[in-house]
């Protein structure tokens, strides 16, 4: 048998494994997409999630948890399409140093989470660096589950951050986990705009 003849019949069998997958897969419902891990790109990945979702005509809706008020590439981008963000504004808690205030911002964003988890004109909710929020029980992690669990059907949820905890692991329908292999600020490279924010 010729190395093409043998390839083309390893093609064959991963294609008809592949077929019988995508068959079998025929149930549509809203997820929740979880993007956890120490490494770079977990908002990057949801937010280029968000431009897609935009993009296909769906309503977006954005609450960030922790970020500062520092521009936002994505921000800026998403908001000239109406993309509505709820930002806590506050920038990194290390930074604030005041868990008070901290809290109070966060709890605002998440009423405007909360609303946004009940919106069935809602396609699509970003919960940016939510874990932080429920680690730091700024949030009642119950009331967060019990939100996403009562969402509309169809709505997607992308939560991001560190450290996510095992509940909302086995609440997510599907997990990422980027790890830290090398970054470039542990070299002494500071954040630069359009790569990083």
């Amino acid at each position: 048998m010729t190395p093409m003849k043998t390839h083309q019949q390893k093609m064959q069998k991963i294609k008809q494994a592949i077929d019988k997958r995508i068959a079998k897969a025929q149930t549509q419902k809203g997820l929740v997409v979880l993007i956890t891990g120490n490494g770079k790109g977990k908002s990057t990945s949801a937010f280029g999630t968000a431009a897609r979702a935009t993009g296909h005509g769906l309503k977006v809706k954005v609450c960030q948890f922790i970020k500062g008020s520092w521009d936002c590439g994505e921000r800026d981008l998403l908001e000239a399409f109406d993309v509505e963000f709820s930002v806590m504004a506050t920038g990194f808690t290390w930074d604030t140093q005041n868990k008070e205030t901290d809290k109070a911002a966060c709890l605002k964003v998440w009423q405007f989470a909360k609303k946004a988890l009940t919106d069935k004109n809602v396609d699509m909710l970003i919960l940016d660096e939510l874990t932080y929020m429920l680690n730091f029980e700024y949030i009642d992690p119950q009331e967060v589950y019990d939100c996403l669990k009562n969402r509309p059907n169809h709505q997607h949820v992308i939560i991001t951050g560190r450290g996510a905890n095992k509940t909302l692991i086995e609440l997510a329908d599907t997990v990422s986990e980027i790890n830290n292999i090398k970054h470039a600020f542990d070299a002494g490279i500071k954040a630069q705009v359009g790569l990083d924010y």
